[in-house]
């Protein structure tokens, strides 16, 4: 997550450390709320698209839609972190439910390469790893701050190497950004948490409306990082039909 001038730190502020830890108890609630409910309804259309057929061969049957599909995914993404301030609250919300059911009907392509028994186990072992991770970076009272740079720079380098195996097809390097991946989100999920707790105390200086706001980018932003901890998770555990 980059740095945003929105969001006030304690002493800008000027509130105890306890009255702070209060609001940002209160944020991430809601920002647990949020990505909690997104992670349902995503789930929930995925299963649906996996037991339709016809919805199936719409999305799958030509590469067209599928690749339309994860391009108004992209596109829903990034409108969404660069005009989260600037949109209306029911706005923001609407534009968070798209693109969780956008995300589930991509996602059910995973219902026809694994077996329903190794999602759920790996689902599970995704949730306890993002739930300690997440956990650390809120806790912790190291600074996290000079994660950023190195994530940015390892994240770029994964996506570049998978994009290289889509036309190598190279089953090594496959498994090496599998594992990659893995430990790049585990540590993403604690340096962002740890830079939301900035965020939290955005609504004592902007209003309630805009830290209603800020948690659903929050819950985005965990959102993303719990989706790709689990894909990666599945590369490497998942039991393929």
């Amino acid at each position: 997550m980059e740095e945003n001038n929105l969001a006030p730190t304690p002493e800008s502020v000027l509130i105890s450390p306890a009255e702070a830890a209060e609001v940002q108890a209160r944020f991430f609630a809601q920002v647990y709320g949020w990505m909690a409910a997104g992670l349902g309804l995503t789930g929930g259309v995925a299963l649906f698209a996996a037991s339709s057929p016809a919805l199936l061969e719409f999305v799958f049957g030509t590469r067209f839609v599928f690749l339309g599909l994860i391009i108004a995914e992209l596109v829903l993404v990034s409108f969404l972190s660069a005009r989260v301030f600037d949109w209306s609250q029911s706005m923001v919300q609407a534009t968070f439910v798209g693109y969780a059911v956008l995300n589930g009907v991509t996602l059910s392509c995973i219902f026809l390469a694994y077996t329903y028994s190794s999602i759920a186990s790996t689902f599970f072992v995704a949730g306890g790893t993002f739930g300690v991770m997440s956990l650390y970076g809120y806790f912790t009272k190291q600074d996290l701050s000079g994660w950023g740079k190195l994530l940015s720079m390892a994240l770029i380098g994964l996506v570049l190497a998978m994009v290289v195996n889509l036309f190598w097809a190279n089953s090594v390097l496959q498994i090496v950004t599998s594992f990659v991946g893995v430990l790049l989100f585990v540590a993403l999920t604690a340096y962002d948490t740890q830079k939301l707790k900035q965020l939290a105390l955005l609504g004592l200086t902007e209003g309630e409306e805009m830290s209603n706001k800020a948690s659903i980018l929050g819950a985005l932003i965990l959102y993303m990082d719990f989706i790709n901890l689990f894909l990666f998770l599945l590369r490497i555990f998942g039991r393929r039909r």
